[in-house]
């Protein structure tokens, strides 16, 4: 490795390394405005330039490889000099639009011009002005503000896999634009305010809103999918501003999907903020103990076996395990989290993770992909696995519809019948697979969720055995999920019978059509929203959640709980992460945390549950799923038997997700991405081809 040295520092790294990389390195800070680490070097900007000895010119350091004894200044009065000469041309045609810039406070031409530029200005003329871009509902322009730095056309075109922006004409008339007016139509569209230096993109549904020194900044878990994304949450008051990514380069790397980023505006709208009891047909305004008297006059006497609880997809650990311990005290068994029906088996844990964890992505040689759009349901994994396509040497096979995924992928058909020829050894992708040194398949909740689903998940099985996806140090086994408490359900054993898979309880199937018959005569939903309602018969339910959403409207008493920017808990993410997120607001109105809602109750119905505050349920949780002891670490699982084998019919698979911007209570009330679905899913097809087909509808 060469070794060089940097202001007087001896630095030894890599010989592809650049200057710019070798300077961060030993803690030498180098301004610059296009290099960034997750994207190819431009050297547009010039900002970086540094004094080499024996060259006859400052040198870009972002594009320069090191050599063998090189000497580099990076405050020689020449490098000083070089610097404030490129940011005195970068600010030639830039407005002073500082004070009315949502960039202002966290804009790197505002701090790289106070520490590297010069005192005043001397240029004149009239400043050129460039017609703003339409870019979608999500990214606002201004584009006279831009200085070509080109870093959201690399995004678009290395990362979000959708080349729709570029630069044309040459010098004073370069624009960057997007192509045919078409807007930009990723599911990751928004991390290109995030890369942009200056004020060019913004992030529009903000815009306006805030100053980033007046915001409270809160770390937390994304719950939008199941990829547990690393978020800060910036709140004003009581009011949740915006959300945006954290690095975690094991998870998300530092991308944020569009919908995590920008439903946060759903918050604050269609809230539940205090308790409602049906009274003649109608809903009806109480008060904390109306609510829990209508629900102990209900429960209290009536057999277990006449009770079930369904818990939803953005519930977090602790709430599911308070209400698993009160439905167990209430002599109950039919509980379950799996709100689509997924034949998942809580037996084996190694059955319905993400085996080889997200960053394993980038071994795989091979991508057996089964029912599932990953780029909808997971854009954050789908990314992953293009950053590992544009490496090379990745064969992607793909059962299931037809959709752009943003990297080549081969459609084997839409034949469930494929899998079991696969499986068998009959198909030609089985060849592939065993070829591979580190292949992997990915099992989406489209091929789960049918009545068939265990057989599926069977012949899944059967293809990671046969064909050699479970080796030493690797399991190529993957169950890609879409709702961010489904694994954290399943590893606390909320299903019919605990995670032990004893006998006697009903599944979701069970409880819909036991509620239909009158044989189930009370319904717990712990924010579930996404079963079908009408089947809920004349049962009597109890709705626990925070926006007045599916199962609010169907309730016979409403318990007013808190979204997962107002509570401190535990999630699971796809992989089997646990990660903690942190209260940014409180509750609105009356609403209170889950877990102590439901701790309330118990007391009540005279089943008082064993804790009194949440280090308390944390540890009883802990003890009864020691999965839960780890955070932020993959535990991996043990890999055993698992699945029921049969008959996988042939009929064709259907993704989940319909609408990406629609998934959830909280999506549905926002605005935001009521506007993205009338461009985007709607109405939009002229513009937004790719993306339509993209969504699986």
């Amino acid at each position: 490795m060469p070794k060089l040295t940097i202001d007087g520092i001896a630095v030894e790294v890599p010989a592809n390394a650049t200057i710019l990389q070798a300077a961060e390195q030993v803690g030498v800070e180098i301004p610059r405005f296009c290099y960034h680490d997750r994207l190819s070097i431009a050297g547009n900007c010039r900002m970086c330039l540094v004094d080499v000895e024996k060259s006859p010119k400052p040198v870009a350091s972002c594009a320069m490889p090191v050599a063998e004894g090189m000497v580099v200044h990076t405050r020689s009065d020449r490098a000083n000099k070089a610097r404030a000469g490129v940011m005195e041309f970068l600010l030639i045609n830039h407005p002073l639009d500082c004070p009315i810039c949502d960039q202002g406070g966290e804009c790197d031409l505002q701090d790289q011009a106070m520490a590297y530029g010069a005192d005043r200005g001397r240029y004149h003329e009239n400043k050129r002005a460039v017609k703003d871009k339409d870019l979608g509902p999500l990214v606002a322009t201004t584009m006279t503000r831009c200085i070509h730095c080109t870093r959201c056309v690399r995004f678009a075109t290395e990362v979000a896999g959708v080349p729709e922006l570029g630069a044309v004409s040459r010098g004073e008339n370069m624009e960057i634009t997007n192509y045919l007016g078409q807007m930009l139509t990723s599911e990751l569209s928004g991390n290109v305010v995030d890369l942009c230096p200056v004020g060019a993109l913004t992030n529009k549904p903000y815009a306006f809103h805030g100053r980033p020194w007046e915001l409270r900044k809160t770390e937390s878990i994304d719950v939008f999918d199941a990829v547990g994304t690393n978020i800060r949450v910036d709140s004003r008051e009581q009011s949740v501003m915006r959300v945006l990514p954290r690095i975690h380069e094991d998870v998300n790397e530092e991308w944020l999907a569009d919908k995590s980023r920008q439903a946060c505006d759903g918050l604050a709208t269609q809230r539940i903020d205090r308790p409602y009891v049906r009274k003649n047909g109608k809903l009806t305004e109480a008060t904390w103990p109306e609510a829990f008297a209508a629900v102990t006059a209900k429960v209290r006497g009536l057999p277990g076996a006449k009770i079930a609880a369904i818990a939803g997809d953005l519930c977090d650990a602790e709430s599911m395990f308070a209400l698993k311990e009160l439905m167990t005290a209430l002599g109950s068994a039919n509980i379950d989290c799996r709100q689509d029906g997924a034949a998942l088996d809580a037996k084996s844990r190694a059955s319905y993770i993400f085996n080889t964890s997200i960053a394993g992505i980038e071994r795989a040689d091979a991508i057996l992909i089964i029912g599932s759009n990953p780029r909808t349901e997971a854009p954050i994994l789908n990314a992953r696995i293009r950053k590992r396509f544009l490496k090379g040497g990745l064969q992607v096979g793909v059962i299931g519809p037809q959709v752009e995924l943003t990297y080549k992928a081969q459609n084997l058909g839409n034949d469930a019948g494929i899998l079991s020829q696969i499986a068998s050894g009959a198909h030609d992708f089985a060849n592939v697979l065993k070829n591979a040194k580190t292949p992997m398949l990915i099992v989406g909740q489209g091929a789960l969720a049918r009545a068939d689903g265990a057989a599926i998940l069977a012949a899944a099985k059967q293809v990671a055995d046969s064909c050699g996806l479970i080796k030493d140090g690797w399991n190529g086994f993957n169950v890609l999920h879409t709702a961010a408490a489904r694994v954290g359900g399943l590893d606390l054993g909320f299903v019919p019978g605990g995670s032990n898979g004893q006998a006697g309880g009903k599944d979701v199937r069970g409880i819909l059509d036991g509620a239909s018959k009158g044989e189930i005569e009370v319904v717990y939903l712990l924010g579930a929203d996404e079963i079908d309602t009408a089947k809920l018969g004349k049962a009597f339910v109890i709705y626990q959640g925070h926006h007045g959403d599916r199962g609010a409207h169907r309730a016979d008493v409403i318990l007013p709980g808190a979204a997962y920017t107002e509570k401190d808990g535990l999630y699971v993410n796809t992989e089997g992460r646990v990660q903690a997120a942190l209260r940014a607001v409180f509750p609105p109105g009356e609403a209170r945390e889950d877990w102590t809602i439901l701790r309330a109750l118990s007391e009540t119905l005279g089943k008082t549950l064993p804790f009194d505050n949440l280090a308390q349920l944390r540890a009883r949780l802990r003890d009864a799923a020691p999965t839960f002891a780890a955070v932020d670490k993959i535990q991996p699982a043990a890999w055993g038997a698992f699945g029921t084998a049969g008959q996988v019919t042939a009929s064709p698979f259907e993704y989940p997700v319909k609408n990406y911007y629609m998934t959830d209570a909280i999506s549905r009330a926002s605005r935001t991405m009521a506007r993205c679905t009338e461009e985007f899913v709607m109405g939009g097809a002229e513009k937004t081809g790719p993306l339509k087909t993209g969504t699986g509808g």
